[in-house]
């Protein structure tokens, strides 16, 4: 149930940022689930490959060069799916960290709250 909330909210915050940035856009609410969806796989599958595939750069660059793995992984995601579209690379890497902020604010919603009170 937890993940079926995490996509549907990740989906409301790619709407968000749709409504935002100008250079992205998103058919609509399916459109948005599916580009959730497809961007969990792509974290999921192809983004320990690109990790570990670019660990130099990623250690020079003192973990800075993650940020492009991010957005390699948002234009992957504009290939993928017909109902959205991102204008170019500098669009994608500002999407995808506004799209790490907010599901993270949004996620953090979700937290259950572990601490009990012991007397």
């Amino acid at each position: 149930m937890k993940t079926f909330l995490k996509i549907l909210l990740t989906a409301l915050a790619v709407i968000v940022l749709a409504n935002i940035l100008s250079g992205i856009s998103v058919a609509g609410y399916t459109s948005a689930i599916i580009v959730a969806i497809v961007i969990a796989l792509l974290n999921m599958i192809v983004r320990p490959l690109l990790i570990f595939f670019t660990l130099p750069a990623t250690i020079v660059t003192f973990g800075l060069f993650i940020f492009v793995i991010n957005a390699i992984i948002v234009l992957l995601a504009d290939k993928l799916v017909d109902g959205f579209a991102v204008s170019g690379f500098w669009t994608a890497l500002l999407f995808s960290i506004l799209l790490s902020i907010f599901r993270s604010a949004l996620f953090s919603l979700l937290k259950d709250d572990k601490k009990t009170i012991r007397n």
